[in-house]
């Protein structure tokens, strides 16, 4: 089966995770795409391929190579697609040897695509494009992962004159929740080191993130009856809207910040006269930067309750992830072999720093050093979502050159 036809198998399939649940995963519609992946991966001849209790996939490709000591290497992608736009119902199209001009989404024609908008679109003119069809997200994000990670492993079943060390397989529930390494086990996956598949352009390769942090303040007003309230009432929805009108306006925002400033970012918002709760990401690419913020908006909310006496509001802050090039740099050869790869494919290496975090981030930090190499996928939490079939086929060729390369340096 070749990596489109996997892509539009899986993209129909709903897997949309819920920050809001407190089950793990977080929905259970994400396991009917891990079930049919675990079906497939025994059916390509990988017998331990396996859904654990918590929604992990778990596979392994075992080596073939003669030499005693080539580390075991992990391919991950995450199968759920973001809580911002729905992935139920998605009709993906197929825009085939894409001729440069607009792309225009027949379920919502407000949707459209143009290469002067998008980034890399342009690159793409002859090339076969693949969209939703206007009213839900594509699923690139990140089932183009899961579908090239697919097809290297049976391309690598079908080739058993490639020789490579283990080939562990992960595919994580929750990644777009923050919570895709929460129940992960390492020492069942036992890998040395990993690539996560969730990454933009063709080429690119991503060794440091965002650092990322959660805050979540809440506010205790002083609540009484609005007929009596003269002098009394302190109520906690106003105090929660001066809190967030004194948010910087032209800095510290993502709508104001690129390349490598951080931003302090309300996302959601709900409370009653007497309380109120405003959460927080708030996102730098060092700890200190984090810490900046932090004192910042504590000083802002300090600053606001003086005009409230009665009132009280408390900042609880939480690690989410850290900046994974800090133990990437400790491990070079992790970067240096997907050079090589990518160049064995034919491509020069692009690297980023992504405005974001993957599941690498913390598998990193965990002990699986962990960088992000790309997946095809574009514009992604967005119903203009995109993925071009030249890119995953690409993607695919590189993930087979790294399990040689790997072999062939050990």
């Amino acid at each position: 089966m070749s990596v489109l036809n996997r892509f539009l198998r899986y993209v129909q399939i709903d897997t949309q995770s819920d920050p809001h649940s407190e089950t793990f995963p977080s929905t259970a519609k994400q396991r009917d795409l891990s079930n049919l992946l675990v079906v497939e991966l025994q059916e390509m001849g990988i017998a331990d391929a396996h859904l654990d209790e918590h929604g992990y996939v778990y596979a392994t490709i075992a080596g073939n190579s003669n030499k005693p000591n080539v580390p075991v290497i992990c391919f991950c992608s995450h199968v759920d697609t973001s809580p911002d736009v729905t992935g139920a119902n998605v009709k993906p199209i197929v825009h085939q040897h894409w001729d440069g001009t607009d792309i225009v989404l027949p379920d919502d024609p407000t949707q459209i695509l143009r290469k002067n908008e998008l980034h890399d679109l342009e690159n793409q003119i002859g090339n076969d494009i693949v969209t939703a069809s206007g009213t839900t997200l594509l699923g690139a994000d990140n089932k183009a992962g899961v579908a090239e990670i697919m097809t290297a492993a049976w391309y690598l079943m079908q080739h058993p004159e490639i020789k490579h060390g283990d080939i562990k397989i992960l595919f994580t529930p929750d990644e777009e929740v923050g919570r895709g390494t929460e129940q992960v086990n390492l020492a069942k996956l036992g890998a040395d080191y990993g690539y996560t598949v969730d990454g933009e352009a063709v080429g690119t390769l991503e060794d440091e993130t965002f650092s990322a942090d959660g805050a979540r303040i809440t506010i205790t007003g002083v609540s009484t009856h609005p007929g009596y309230a003269f002098g009394k009432l302190e109520n906690a929805l106003k105090i929660a809207g001066d809190i967030l009108a004194s948010l910087p306006k032209d800095s510290l925002s993502p709508e104001t910040t690129q390349d490598k400033e951080g931003f302090i970012h309300p996302v959601h918002f709900e409370g009653i006269q007497e309380q109120a709760i405003i959460e927080f990401i708030i996102r730098d690419f060092t700890e200190e930067g984090l810490k900046e913020k932090e004192d910042m908006l504590q000083g802002i909310v300090n600053e606001v309750l003086q005009h409230y006496p009665g009132s009280s509001a408390q900042l609880v802050v939480k690690e989410q992830y850290r900046n994974m090039k800090k133990i990437l740099d400790q491990h070079p050869q992790v970067i240096e072999n997907a050079i090589k790869a990518m160049k064995r494919s034919g491509l020069e290496t692009t690297a980023r720093s992504i405005r974001g975090g993957t599941d690498g981030s913390r598998l990193s930090f965990m002990g699986l050093p962990c960088p992000n190499i790309f997946a095809g996928e574009h514009a992604f939490h967005s119903r203009l979502e995109w993925v071009s079939v030249q890119d995953m086929e690409k993607a695919v060729e590189v993930i087979v050159n790294l399990c040689k390369v790997w072999e062939e340096e050990a």
